[in-house]
């Protein structure tokens, strides 16, 4: 009985500091790592969350813009980052569970050096073409696109969602057009509006100032449903009959593996709490963005069942990045 009562004692004493640890966290910044540049998707939701957490719980949330490699630099420093809760990555995990099926080699593992904290939102992606193109629907873009194959290109960073979105498309069509390499979202958008690209598959946030302005034609939305804030704008499966086609950018906080599941659990309910204010649902919104909450238990079946999902389309495809 002793023997017993000691190993429980024990237990008890070694659970403490973990408790404390947590209950005390945090104590100073926390660096929120971005893969991509300034004034993505990733980068603006950093920046609208950031100051809620640093009026949660004082110390400020510092964000990192690490670019490269399709967001893996970004996403390698934070699995090598010690696992106190200070170091995160807000990213498009649609980017990362696409990478192990794309690259034939990382420097990481999602399953084992990295632990989901949060889903944050999701925003469509927005199919459009450049008004030079003489298509109006999803269906003219297949018939123009299967009677030339391969003039028409579609820029992107190959390797994410959006080139994978557009392998997607190509699949279930049986049209081709030509990827162009570009180093980000923000160049792939450009490199449309300026007539050097044909068509994109882009989310809503960087996409509808370029639709309203003229300089891009939106034929389509790659949501289940039609978007609330676009209901005259068709979804790709209802036009083309793509039943499920599905693609967007989902936006989610990761950690480095073997943070401590008080600090995740802290992390997570704050982050919920965050994007169901009224004034962030609201900028979410005007930005085509809807929030996702979820535990991280949910967050972590959702990444193994997209990145089985994703592996699939890189296999049909066989397009690999070395």
């Amino acid at each position: 009985m002793h023997a017993v009562t000691t190993v429980i004692t024990l237990t008890i004493a070694a659970a403490l500091p973990l408790a404390a640890h947590a209950q005390n966290w945090p104590a100073k910044p926390i660096r929120m790592l971005i893969p991509y540049p300034a004034g993505g998707t990733s980068d603006i939701l950093a920046r609208m969350i950031g100051p809620k957490l640093t009026e949660a719980w004082g110390p400020q949330i510092v964000v990192d813009n690490r670019v490269g490699a399709n967001g893996n630099i970004a996403m390698d420093l934070t699995a090598r980052s010690p696992a106190d809760g200070y170091s995160s990555v807000l990213t498009d995990l649609g980017n990362l569970v696409i990478s192990p099926s794309m690259y034939t080699k990382l420097p990481f593992d999602i399953q084992r050096d990295l632990t989901p904290i949060a889903m944050v939102s999701y925003s469509a992606h927005l199919l459009t073409v450049h008004p030079s193109v003489p298509v109006k629907t999803v269906k003219e873009l297949i018939t123009l696109a299967k009677a030339s194959p391969g003039k028409l290109n579609y820029p992107a960073g190959l390797g994410s969602a959006v080139h994978l979105a557009g392998l997607s498309l190509e699949q279930r069509t049986g049209a081709k057009w030509v990827y162009v390499p570009t180093k980000g979202g923000q160049a792939s958008i450009m490199t449309l509006a300026t007539g050097e690209g044909d068509l994109l598959f882009m989310g809503m946030l960087q996409t509808l100032p370029h639709v309203k302005a003229g300089r891009l034609k939106l034929i389509a939305v790659s949501s289940e449903k039609r978007d609330p804030n676009l209901p005259n704008v068709p979804t790709v499966s209802e036009t083309a009959g793509l039943e499920g086609f599905v693609t967007g950018s989902y936006q989610g906080i990761m950690g480095p593996a073997k943070i401590s599941a008080e600090i995740i659990a802290k992390f997570n309910a704050e982050v919920n709490r965050i994007i169901g204010l009224p004034d962030i649902k609201e900028r979410l919104a005007s930005y085509g963005t809807v929030p996702l909450p979820m535990s991280p238990q949910e967050m972590g079946k959702w990444l193994v069942a997209e990145q089985n999902r994703w592996a699939k389309v890189v296999k049909t495809s066989g397009f690999k990045i070395e």
